[in-house]
């Protein structure tokens, strides 16, 4: 039966939670700042209805036919009603993963040891005890002080199992600790970060709620139903577990077809999930668990695109490696949609067994489906152009011995990394292992992984004498493009020839979309005409996220009215995330360059406020709505939207900036001050709040402490730019112009493509007449971008 659950939920998107180095990335990245790119849009659907109105006194007399009413949309139903025609399917489903995610803790369910038995952690102890049949933990909670909490579900089954435990306003919180179901013991989730309750990554904060994080994607037809005003969640799902309508939609309309089936494909499902369904489709219904990705709004829609209900991530140097690979705890999706196997029209399916999750075929033989001696493709509606006839599975391909892990497929091709302590994830891209190129971009290569005690020279010489004969050259071209990772290494190191390599690689077409949104977000720092003409084009792009990319993009390279011009068409795009990504972005534009786009503005603004309050739980989402309040005018009602972001979360750290900041300007300097002062003592060692310290007191005329505030953010976080890069400024305009320049000189090493820094640098140095190394930085900016508007004089 439908659960309405009061009591509460827990994990990161589908289970896990980043280790405290990424965890600021998440939270400024990973979910904020996309929402701040306008990229949450609130779940809309249009009803169609026809009203037949007589056109004259002669039609009024004629009966009216009768109206078409909409059809009442599909609702979920018991799927035990599914096993009568399903069984081979439910067979395969039982016991899976899938069914397993979610399941109430019971005897059956738990696999950890309860029997009281004690785990010490760095910090905190943990007791596992029962009560009955009930299974409860006695461990620290929000306070420090040790409680009993009683377990409420189980999550995942192996190579790990955690415990959502039951906490005050219907939120169920993810245990730190884990149970390993191979070696049979508990374990740390984040070991060497010592975790005490004044952490972010305590279990009690926000990053282990399950309600927001992670029950989506353990259960079916899962709302989190998160109540602002009582701060509480009634979070309702149909079953714990991933069943039969999580991946095919509610079955209401399909049960109504089996009672006069007919011929339709669609069988009644608003999404049919079958051989005829384009592999796109089938790969989109995935990643609605299987990608990183941002939520737009409370549930998932059937019927609707990936992009109508979630944002994905881009490839990140946070998240993946240069060349694609896997980094950071991303799942499947973004790695398989770069692949060849993906472009191809391969689809998960095709690898994977839907209903029980396992592979079809153990071994090689899953690979030879396609990469076989008769260089024929599995389905013929994949295609098969550029298969080679050729035996894989020797060693004369593989150069390992059979039967050896190294003879493996994925072993050199879906090289993987271990996430949550012990679970290991195979990456998805299909990639084909290089190891001099690996070293030379600073990626990890599936030979050097494997072969860690060897000679890095030696495995690149043996490796390319293995290969050579197998290196593809290109088509002929007087102006090939280069590889992706090699284009977008010279992008973000800032090499000679980088915004050649990406303008090239932009205007390739046959790019994945994935890597072309994230070739595009590199874009501003290269500006030029052929930069500009590249970020319009992509606005048309066929591909959501490419759209959603060059909105971004084109914003910072176009003038205003460029913008409201060719953004303005995106207001009506049929994907909510590029509909909001539009409007947030022609909301900064002046009154003028806007002026007649009003109402259409205006109800994009209207969708992306609805997203933040429906996603009212996240400080960051309430901050996103402070900072829309500020840009519209309406600043009697940003105040509160900060504070509500600071009861979510009282150490969410942009939020309380940002109210120290709002508050200096409404002339409440000693407020202001004063949340400052108290969230330096909870957190000594922050360097946003150092550097925030250090713009206030710039703004009060206290230069010297102003100073040394901001010289204690680079010292805390040597690597951010923005730290370094606004102390080189206090420093010049304090009158130290020689040391600005030494600032703005390491950031460069840091950063060697930061043009702000390049441009103030430059500027700097000519002030103190050091025209040589003027020349040096003209000369290296001109070698990175020929066409940038500053060599032209522009």
């Amino acid at each position: 039966m439908p659960k309405t659950h009061s009591k509460s939920a827990r994990s990161p998107a589908p289970a896990a939670v980043e280790p405290r180095r990424v965890f600021r990335q998440r939270l400024l990245a990973g979910l904020a700042c996309l929402l701040l790119a306008a990229s949450i849009g609130l779940w809309w659907q249009v009803q169609h209805s026809a009203a037949l109105l007589p056109t004259s006194a002669a039609a009024s007399a004629t009966p009216a036919p009768p109206v078409a009413s909409a059809p009442a949309p599909a609702h979920f139903v018991d799927e035990r009603q599914c096993q009568g025609c399903h069984l081979a399917q439910i067979q395969d489903w039982k016991g899976s993963h899938h069914q397993r995610a979610m399941q109430e803790a019971s005897a059956d369910s738990v696999q950890g040891d309860f029997n009281d038995v004690r785990f010490k952690g760095e910090v905190e102890s943990t007791r596992f005890f029962r009560k009955g049949d009930e299974f409860w933990v006695n461990t620290p909670g929000a306070d420090g002080k040790p409680a009993d909490f009683k377990v409420a579900y189980t999550f995942g089954v192996a190579p790990l199992q955690q415990y959502l435990l039951e906490y005050p306003g219907g939120r169920l919180q993810a245990l730190g600790v884990a149970w390993d179901s191979h070696k049979q013991r508990w374990f740390q989730l984040n070991p060497g970060q010592r975790i005490d309750f004044k952490d972010e990554l305590h279990w009690t904060r926000p990053a282990y709620n399950a309600n927001f994080m992670c029950i989506d994607c353990h259960s079916t037809d899962f709302t989190r139903r998160f109540d602002a005003a009582t701060d509480s969640f009634a979070s309702h799902w149909q079953s714990p577990g991933v069943g039969c309508q999580a991946c095919h939609g509610p079955a209401s309309r399909h049960l109504e077809w089996t009672t006069k089936p007919d011929s339709s494909p669609a069988k009644g499902f608003d999404t049919p999930l079958d051989r005829r369904t384009p592999a796109s489709a089938l790969v989109e219904t995935c990643a609605r668990c299987h990608a990183r990705r941002a939520p737009l709004g409370d549930g998932a829609q059937p019927g609707k695109r990936f992009m109508d209900d979630y944002l994905p991530s881009l490839l990140t140097r946070e998240l993946y490696q240069i060349d694609g690979k896997i980094k950071d705890e991303v799942f499947e999706w973004g790695s398989f949609t770069q692949s060849k196997m993906f472009a191809k029209g391969v689809s998960c399916i095709d690898c994977h067994n839907p209903h029980s999750g396992q592979l079809k075929i153990a071994g090689n033989g899953l690979c030879l489906q396609c990469h076989n001696s008769a260089g024929k493709p599995l389905r013929a509606d994949i295609d098969g152009a550029g298969l080679q006839a050729k035996d894989y599975d020797s060693p004369e391909h593989h150069h390992h011995q059979p039967g050896t892990p190294g003879a493996q497929c994925t072993a050199c091709h879906m090289p993987g990394k271990y996430y949550m302590v012990n679970h290991y994830r195979h990456d998805h891209s299909f990639s084909v292992p290089n190891p001099e190129h690996s070293q030379k971009l600073g990626a990890p290569d599936a030979c050097l992984g494997c072969h860690r005690d060897s000679a890095t020279a030696k495995i690149s010489q043996q490796f390319q004498l293995w290969y050579a004969s197998d290196a593809r050259k290109p088509a002929p071209s007087s102006n090939p493009a280069p590889r992706y990772d090699d284009g977008l290494w010279k992008a973000r190191e800032g090499q000679p020839g980088a915004s050649r390599a990406l303008h090239l690689l932009l205007a390739t077409s046959d790019l994945p979309a994935i890597r072309r949104a994230t070739l595009l977000a590199e874009l501003p720092t290269y500006p030029s005409q052929r930069s500009l003409e590249l970020a319009s084009a992509a606005l048309g792009d066929k591909e959501p996220q490419v759209r959603h990319a060059a909105i971004d993009a084109f914003a910072a390279l176009a003038a205003p009215a460029q913008q409201a011009t060719l953004l303005a068409p995106l207001l009506d795009d049929p994907i909510r995330a590029v509909r909001i990504a539009a409007a947030w972005q022609l909301l900064q534009l002046p009154a003028a360059a806007r002026a007649g786009l009003d109402e259409r503005l205006q109800r994009g603004l209207q969708e992306y406020e609805a997203v933040q309050s429906a996603l009212a739980e996240r400080a960051e989402a309430n901050l996103n709505r402070a900072m829309l309040y500020q840009a519209s005018g309406r600043a009697a009602e940003v105040e509160p939207a900060l504070r509500a972001a600071l009861q979510r979360d009282p150490d969410y750290l942009p939020a309380l900036v940002s109210l120290s900041q709002w508050l200096e300007s409404q002339q409440r300097n000693a407020e202001a001050q004063q949340l400052l002062d108290a969230a330096l003592k909870r957190h000594p060692r922050s360097a946003l709040l150092q550097h925030t310290l250090g713009l206030s007191l710039v703004r009060q005329g206290q230069r010297p402490a102003a100073l040394k505030a901001l010289q204690e953010a680079v010292r805390l976080s040597p690597d951010d730019a923005q730290f370094r890069y606004v102390l080189a400024i206090g420093l010049h305009d304090s009158g130290d112009t020689n040391a600005a320049c030494q600032q703005l000189e390491q950031l460069l090493q840091r950063h060697p493509a930061n043009r702000e820094a390049r441009l103030a640098l430059i500027g700097y140095l000519r002030e103190t007449g050091q025209l040589e190394k003027v020349q040096m930085l003209l000369a290296e900016l001109e070698q990175q971008n020929p066409d940038d508007p500053l060599l032209k004089g522009e």
